[in-house]
């Protein structure tokens, strides 16, 4: 049988110019990830610019506007894989006014690579991405002090750069952090390891993405499944077949386990659990299935099942951290939809407790307003009931996202703590 291979997921981010694309396109060459075609596309395009050297950051700026300004504007996903392990790229912004774009590319990341230039040290926008990393319960940041060649490979340079992060990363939520000198645009460190720094005795970046633990960041404790679509089937093949679908956003159901449904608290048993690949005794979190249950109930989408024993929070008002993504400000009073997992309820805006100030990264309890790219804590009041674990123990129960009424625009990401 073929071994199933991990996948992690990690995000780039770092102020403008600090080298993320080239960073991921260095990755991705010398890990021999790049289609021929595209290596002499992109040089040809180097050679256009009156570059002798392949440009690896075309390799990830991808639309036209960025390889004209030679930024990136959009989120850039990209997808490799190596003996060990599969990965999914995120190569997120750098500049103040794509902070919605960075939140995206992270959200679903098991790790983030925080890249700082070895000549400016940890500026504005290094501790602002490692905030926002730590905001999204981001457990592992790989810290890249790259142009390590600008200052000739120097440990002291490094060191401080180290020390200062540490100092700063001390107040933040994250679990693990590791440093790595690299020099993105030669190579040094990324995939094979620098001659030109033998005083740093650490993995290579390649190394270190490898070997990261994910496995225990699943939930397997708190069975929450909620429900997407029903089915339904009577014909000649199979007879009054009722079952529910979705993805198992965490836990473990096994066929006979005692459920309730919620709203309403219907009590049924699992009858039987229809995977991917046929029936199964028991399944777990992130698969897709459906579940058939004992008694005919009547379920949905928008209801999720859940154990007796360990059900998630009934609310209709919270506190959560939102990152405003509209270009419309925030009006007070108006009304949104709110999605919670597959549930949808109407909701409003009661207060803005806080905003964050994106400079200082210090709470401003005046603002009153919300524009593009505002990180603030504000308290909603909704219209029917939501069923909620903190974001810390369940990111798919502990987030939603705010939509106008009318264009059904995403307004707002939100994580409740």
């Amino acid at each position: 049988m073929t071994e199933t291979k991990d996948i992690i997921r990690f995000t780039t981010a770092g102020s403008v110019d600090d080298g993320k694309s080239t960073l991921i396109g260095r990755l991705l060459y010398d890990c021999h990830q790049i289609p021929q075609d595209q290596i002499d596309l992109v040089r040809r395009i180097s050679e256009r610019k009156g570059s002798s050297e392949i440009d690896l950051s075309l390799f990830t700026d991808g639309l036209k506007d960025e390889r004209a300004q030679g930024i990136t504007i959009d989120v850039a996903y990209r997808y490799f894989t190596t003996e060990k392990r599969k990965f999914i790229i995120a190569d997120t912004p750098g500049h103040l006014q794509y902070t919605r774009n960075m939140v995206t590319g992270a959200s679903t990341a098991n790790a983030a690579l925080i890249l700082i230039d070895a000549r400016k040290g940890v500026v504005e926008q290094t501790r602002r991405h490692s905030f926002i990393a730590s905001l999204l319960q981001i457990k592992h940041l790989i810290v890249c002090v790259n142009k390590m060649d600008l200052v000739e490979f120097s440990k002291e340079a490094f060191d401080q750069i180290v020390s200062t992060f540490q100092d700063f990363s001390a107040k933040l939520a994250i679990v693990d952090v590791q440093f790595i000198p690299v020099s993105a645009l030669n190579g040094d460190n990324i995939v094979h390891r620098s001659e030109n720094m033998p005083w740093y005795q650490g993995a290579t970046l390649l190394h270190t993405l490898e070997h990261i633990s994910v496995a225990n960041e699943l939930n397997h404790i708190d069975f929450r499944f909620p429900v997407q679509h029903p089915i339904r089937l009577d014909n000649e093949l199979v007879q009054d077949y009722r079952a529910y679908a979705g993805k198992l956003e965490s836990g473990i159901v096994r066929v006979g386990d005692e459920v309730i449904v919620l709203p309403g608290n219907q009590a049924s048993k699992i009858k039987s659990i229809m995977g991917m690949n046929g029936p199964q005794e028991e399944a777990f979190a992130p698969q897709s299935i459906s579940l058939e249950l004992t008694a005919e109930l009547d379920i949905s989408r928008g209801n999720m099942l859940v154990k007796p024993n360990n059900q998630p929070e009934e609310v209709r008002q919270l506190s959560a951290m939102i990152c405003w993504m509209s270009s419309q400000a925030y009006i007070p009073g108006r009304k949104y939809i709110l999605r919670h997992t597959t549930n949808e309820v109407k909701a409003m805006i009661k207060s803005i407790l806080y905003v964050y100030d994106m400079e200082s990264l210090k709470r401003d309890e005046e603002q009153t307003a919300l524009q593009t790219n505002d990180i603030a804590r504000v308290s909603l009041q909704l219209a029917g009931p939501i069923y909620i674990d903190e974001y810390r123990k369940n990111k798919a129960t502990g987030s939603f996202i705010l939509m106008d009424e009318q264009s059904n625009q995403t307004v707002a990401v939100g994580m409740i703590s």
